[in-house]
Formats: structure tokens, sequence, C-alpha cells
């Protein structure tokens, strides 16, 4: 059994673009880049994140079967908050939802994939999400 996640694999239509936003909302690095491939890493690994440029994709239709959204967990926070307000200066619209056991925000990158960025509120006592989801205000935080 795998101990981890290694990566995801995003397809976008303008590599350039995509690259700029995850680098910009996300502080990765570009680790290599190949002819219509680029590999961003968060420096522990080589890569966490690989784009693949298909100028000529075309996007699911809505509510096809795949991936929903790629999820990144924030450690603070006022690092959530930080998102937020990148996002805001980016006019990237996102939609703050407080789960009870994490803070999330939700929006679409350029290429119209589903991204969160979360923070875990569960204490030690093994919490389960109860199926809340509630409005809360970023910049609280």
């Amino acid at each position: 059994m795998p101990s981890q996640l290694g990566h995801v694999h995003l397809v976008v239509s303008d590599l350039d673009r995509a690259v700029e936003f995850y680098t910009g909302f996300l502080d990765l690095s570009v680790t290599e880049r190949q002819a219509n491939y680029v590999f961003l890493s968060s420096g522990e690994r080589h890569h966490d994140l690989a784009l693949q440029a298909r100028p000529d994709a075309s996007s699911p239709p809505p509510n096809s079967r795949g991936l929903y959204h790629v999820a990144f967990e924030f450690d603070t926070p006022g690092e959530l908050r930080a998102c937020y307000e990148w996002l805001q200066d980016e006019a990237i619209s996102a939609q703050a939802v407080d789960h009870g056991i994490s803070k999330s925000l939700y929006f679409d990158d350029p290429d119209g994939n589903g991204v969160e960025c979360y923070l875990d509120t569960r204490d030690d006592n093994g919490e389960q999400w109860n199926g809340e989801n509630t409005r809360f205000d970023p910049m609280a935080l």
C-alpha cells in the first residue's frame, strides 16, 4: 500500500498561465519543464503537482464523473486568510465553507479545475464530519 499521495496531474489549456497561477497562490517552485509539461514542488519532493498543456482539451460537462477538486491543506489560520486575500487581489471568486472539522475555500483555477484550500480544525478526540456546511468570514481568521 502507498504511504502517501504522490502528486496530482492536471490538464490545462495554457501552461504559462497555469504555472503563474499555482506558483502565485501556493508558492510552489518549478522543478522541471519538458515540452508541454511543468512539474511543481512544495520543496519536499520532485513534484507535488504536474501540469500538462493540451490547448485543444475541452472541459468535462457539469455533473460528470472525474476529479471534483484538488485540495491543499494550510497549517495556520493566517495562511488560509493570506490565501483568501491573494484570491481577492486576483479577482478570483471563492466560497468560504465551515465544515465544523475544517474551514475551506473553494474556487476554480484558470482552466475550471476545482480547487480547495483548507485548514483542518479537528481536535484530537477523533471528531467526525457531521455534514455541516456553513459560511464563514475568511477575514476573521
